[in-house]
């Protein structure tokens, strides 16, 4: 028999500062702490798993609303400086979405606390009829403090993208 999916349980970043993920993910975007983990380097079960040896890290799993992060910094090994403007097209991750009920108020948040967005939101996609019922959809891309690119999205009934 197949075993099938049963949804998303979490995505995950590595961050060269724990304390400045959790400014993001809980102070900005409202996320829930639900475990904190840390370990020693020379943790076998753990290394085995994640496919690096004489690891030591401190990691934190969020809940933002139906979807889980996990940030890890890892103490060891050493690594290099990420790219903090490294561009979407390459291979691999390119961004994580977050639905916002207000794109615009949520966008002038994040840039008071030092976020940077290649471009501010477009609000003429979305149309307000005569009864004040929206349609349509607002998104822009930013960058968390260390560069990971995310997207924001507000969504009001659309052929094009569904709301979560």
């Amino acid at each position: 028999m197949m075993a099938h999916l049963e949804g998303v349980h979490h995505f995950a970043l590595s961050v060269p500062d724990i304390e400045v993920a959790r400014r993001f993910y809980v102070d900005l975007l409202g996320a829930e702490i639900i475990s904190e983990v840390a370990w020693e380097a020379g943790n076998p079960w753990v290394d085995a798993i994640i496919g690096v040896p004489d690891t030591a890290a401190r990691t934190f799993i969020a809940r933002l609303r139906n979807v889980q992060v996990e940030i890890f910094e890892y103490l060891t090994p050493e690594q290099p400086a990420a790219d903090p403007n490294r561009p979407v097209h390459l291979h691999g991750y390119t961004h994580v979405g977050f639905q916002v009920d207000d794109v615009q108020a949520t966008y002038e948040r994040m840039i008071a606390a030092g976020l940077r967005f290649h471009t501010p939101p477009d609000l003429s996609t979305i149309t307000i009829d005569e009864d004040g019922r929206k349609t349509g959809f607002a998104a822009t891309y930013g960058r968390d403090f260390f560069g990971n690119v995310f997207e924001i999205l507000e969504i009001h009934p659309n052929p094009t993208i569904k709301p979560i």
